[in-house]
């Protein structure tokens, strides 16, 4: 299967520590950059109550919703600690300073 990547924008647009949103047909993708430069995606609610963990503080590979604590991995999307559940982690490419995000991922797991 061929992937078809989109571009989301400068790995520069986002903050260190920081995240941004991106619109797509499936929902809000939250794209985040830790200290490290390291570039992660995942869906943009927390598995607890549908916080918008682009609004979280990140911490290492994970950030924390705003609005109950829940700690969620960025690399796995599953809360970590004693809390249960998960996001969905979208594939990012980064090309120089491009960003991209997989299509396919989004629709295979729509499906």
């Amino acid at each position: 299967m061929t992937v078809n990547w989109i571009s989301i924008g400068l790995l520069t647009d986002i903050p260190l520590r920081g995240a941004r949103c991106v619109k797509t047909p499936d929902g809000k993708i939250a794209v985040f950059r830790t200290a490290e430069n390291q570039v992660f995606a995942i869906d943009d609610h927390c598995p607890h109550k549908g916080g918008p963990l682009s609004q979280g503080i990140v911490h290492g590979a994970a950030v924390t919703c705003p609005l109950h604590n829940w700690v969620i991995s960025l690399e796995t999307g599953k809360a970590l600690g004693a809390d249960e559940g998960s996001v969905r982690t979208i594939p990012v490419r980064i090309e120089g300073e491009q960003l991209f995000i997989a299509l396919e991922a989004l629709a295979s797991r729509a499906a």
